[in-house]
């Protein structure tokens, strides 16, 4: 017969260890299907690593695909921590998307240095007000957030879509359902000439960083992390919780929503159906590899771009298909889950007692 039972609490270096490990499980449980694809494994790996960092365009597109992966991965981390579970960050991100091209395709007209910071905070304000109405349903009513907010990124696409073919509709765009583009002065500009990677990057790294100085030293953190450890407890402690709960919120849901303005002003310079490929989704496995660790977001973020643009690389160069890098992505929470329970748990074996001995 066997138990399960707690483990002595595990040191920071076991903690800092098992996301690699766990990021080296996955790439080597991905050989297998390689294999079966008739792919050269090693070389495989080779272009996957040439498309990820082989050029200084291979790098840059690797964080840029990275950059909206922070923000998302931001917003379930902060949410996670107060056991507030965000699963909207795909419709929080459509939100900001919306509101950047609202203000920045002519609603207000100023130089750059105005209409950027309005732009970024519309498209923040918008998505924080997407992940609030669930967590007041939840704190109100109890209602289950992983159900509202999961479905509220349907109803958020499907009106996305209805402003697209109506009022924010490009007459310009001949017929098809995109918005008009946004202003020059409203677009964040590029890193470096003639590459892709834009000033979002840099902001996603500050964001990052103010969320571990809030998360970690100030009392709204403690906070936090006491509503996550046990929400009774506070409230018996006398701590907010409904109050702590909604700022979580707040800022998870504006996290998510700096991800769609950072997609249409960095990059894209207009919305459309399918501005994301998944990224609010994306943003929970992210959290998931990093631990909850808003510093260890950036590096897990890093991570799953340079699978899925190394694969991307990989595919065209092989003929493999590039879902490897579904599959990768996929492997590596399995591996970090499984290695986080065997970090808080173990199993034993219990020797059984026979009915017969007296």
């Amino acid at each position: 017969m066997i138990r399960i039972e707690p483990r002595p609490p595990v040191s920071g270096t076991v903690r800092l260890v098992l996301p690699l490990a766990a990021a080296l499980a996955a790439l080597a449980l991905t050989a297998v299907p390689l294999l079966f694809a008739g792919a050269p494994v090693f070389t495989a790996y080779g272009l996957m690593l040439k498309g990820v960092a082989g050029s200084l365009f291979a790098f840059t597109e690797t964080l840029t695909r990275a950059t909206p992966l922070i923000f998302t991965g931001l917003a379930a981390a902060v949410a996670f921590r107060a056991r507030l579970w965000n699963i909207g960050a795909e419709g929080q991100l459509y939100l900001g998307a919306l509101a950047c091209v609202w203000i920045g395709t002519g609603m207000i007209d100023a130089p750059a240095l105005v209409l950027v910071p309005l732009v970024l905070l519309a498209g923040a304000l918008a998505g924080a007000v997407g992940m609030i109405g669930p967590a007041w349903l939840r704190t109100r009513f109890g209602a289950d957030e992983v159900v509202t907010t999961l479905l509220l990124n349907f109803i958020i696409l499907i009106f996305v879509q209805m402003m697209l073919e109506g009022a924010l509709k490009d007459p310009m765009g001949l017929g098809w359902p995109q918005s008009e583009p946004v202003l020059d002065a409203a677009m964040l500009p590029p890193l470096i000439d003639r590459m892709r990677l834009h000033w979002g990057f840099p902001l996603a790294l500050v964001m990052a960083v103010l969320v571990h100085l809030l998360m970690s030293r100030t009392v709204w953190g403690f906070r936090i992390r006491a509503v996550g450890e046990n929400a009774a407890a506070a409230r018996h402690a006398g701590l907010p919780v409904t109050r702590v709960l909604l700022s979580v919120a707040a800022l998870s849901g504006a996290l998510a929503g700096l991800a769609g303005v950072s997609e249409v002003a960095g990059l894209k310079g207009y919305l459309t159906a399918d501005l994301s490929p998944g990224f609010g989704y994306a943003g929970i496995v992210v959290a998931m590899l990093a631990g909850l660790s808003p510093l260890g977001v950036v590096v897990a973020a890093v991570y799953i771009a340079a699978v899925f643009v190394g694969a991307d690389s990989m595919s065209r160069e092989l003929g493999v298909s590039s879902y490897l890098a579904d599959l990768t992505v996929a492997l590596s929470l399995i591996c970090v889950l499984l290695g986080g329970f065997f970090a808080r748990y173990r199993i034993v074996r219990v020797p059984t007692v026979d009915a017969g001995q007296g």
